[in-house]
């Protein structure tokens, strides 16, 4: 995993917002933060250490897929910069949106660890409009630009759950 500038932007920009941005002006806003001293909500251990497990795990996916899309398909997952080639290593091979999971493990960890309904509000919201989102505009998206390789992909590698083993399929597809 090379760190680029080009890795940086991407990872900001998305993640970063939905991760840190707008679950920091939650807290804010419910005044369960102060700005001036962030750190200074009570730690409770049975809500804390699983909370701070899943956030450590669900940053390393996220950043983790995120470079995947730099390293390896010339592009990022922005809009603006997506991926020119067809990326299915890592994570990808045993799941279609990991980088999603990792995003959902994040915001699930800050509202256990923050006790904080509203932001776990937010990650209710957030999983609701990917569900959304993902099925009606982003896949017909990738068909449209990888064509028979992403519906090889989408019949061999479920959209959110594991499978037992890797897909062994083919890597090597550009965008039209």
């Amino acid at each position: 995993m090379k760190v680029t500038p080009q890795l940086i932007k991407a990872f900001l920009i998305f993640p970063f917002n939905v991760m840190i941005v707008i679950p920091g002006l939650i807290l804010w806003a419910s005044n369960q933060i102060d700005l001036l001293q962030p750190f200074h909500f009570g730690f409770d251990p049975v809500r804390g250490v699983p909370g701070g497990l899943l956030i450590a795990v669900g940053i390393v996916i996220a950043y983790s897929c995120v470079s995947l899309f730099t390293d390896h398909g010339d592009g990022t997952p922005s809009p603006w910069d997506p991926p020119k080639r067809f990326v299915v290593l890592g994570a990808y091979r045993h799941v279609r949106n990991p980088m999603m999971e990792g995003v959902f493990c994040v915001l699930l960890g800050e509202s256990l660890l923050s006790g904080s309904f509203l932001i776990f509000l937010w990650f209710l919201f957030f999983v609701v409009a990917n569900l959304l989102y993902i099925p009606l505009v982003e896949e017909p998206q990738l068909i449209a630009r990888f064509g028979d390789s992403y519906r090889l992909y989408m019949q061999n590698v479920s959209r959110w759950l594991p499978g037992k083993h890797p897909w062994k399929g083919s890597n090597e597809t550009e965008a039209k």
